[in-house]
């Protein structure tokens, strides 16, 4: 194992990243603006006062536009924020794992409502993501399938510069923003953020033992 990638610090599941490293070693990379996300959640959840927010839970942060190999793939970190400030894809060849930026053309884009999200910047990440030529293959990180549809991965950017129902070609930033800012106003946060973000903020480690001997997750109740 060369590289263990990860995209964001995801709100909905906890990363396997430190447990893939103990079993198969590899680097532990995502991108530097990790260091922002740390910053908010150590303030919201009042982490611990050794939790350091200079990202160095993890083995590489990579700057935007870094390029690195995978074996004898040359591969490059795309800065992409906007579903949270740190978010990067990764263009490996003539195929990018966009993260939580876009989904499949008939489910659109990510929401933005999280601590440090913001609509317009995810508009510019799209927007730099299909500017692209237009056989990229673009691989997605989550799938909601409409009724009818069995879940998918990937697509083109061509398809969805044509069919996605959120941003497709024609579609303002002012248009998109008003959407997303709109929709994302009547999502729930979900179950497992804050318990989630912690752990992943850390590269997927838990928090350190207490002198207890025991480790928590902290749950405050009255944020989000």
């Amino acid at each position: 194992m060369q590289w263990i990638l990860e995209t964001h610090a995801h709100a909905d599941h906890l990363s396997a990243a430190h447990y893939l490293r103990s079993k198969l070693g590899g680097k532990i990379a995502i991108g530097e603006h990790i260091r922002t996300v740390q910053g908010v959640f150590r303030k919201l959840i009042k982490l611990e006062p050794g939790f350091h927010v200079d990202g160095s839970q993890f083995d590489h942060l990579f700057r935007e536009d870094e390029e690195f190999s995978i074996g004898a793939l040359t591969a490059k970190a795309l800065y992409v924020p906007g579903h949270t400030p740190a978010d990067t894809a990764y263009r490996i060849g003539d195929a990018v794992f966009v993260g939580d930026t876009l989904f499949m053309p008939d489910v659109g884009t990510a929401r933005c409502d999280f601590p440090g999200g913001d609509a317009h910047r995810l508009y510019g990440s799209i927007r730099k993501l299909l500017d692209l030529p237009g056989n990229t293959q673009l691989f997605m990180c989550h799938d909601y399938p409409p009724e009818g549809r069995k879940p998918e991965w990937e697509t083109t950017v061509l398809a969805q510069r044509a069919h996605n129902i959120h941003v497709h070609d024609g579609v303002t930033e002012e248009q998109f923003v008003s959407m997303r800012e709109a929709r994302d106003a009547t999502l729930a946060m979900p179950v497992l953020i804050l318990p989630s973000v912690q752990v992943n903020i850390r590269a997927g480690d838990f928090p350190p033992t207490e002198e207890n001997g025991t480790r928590y997750l902290k749950i405050p109740l009255n944020a989000l």
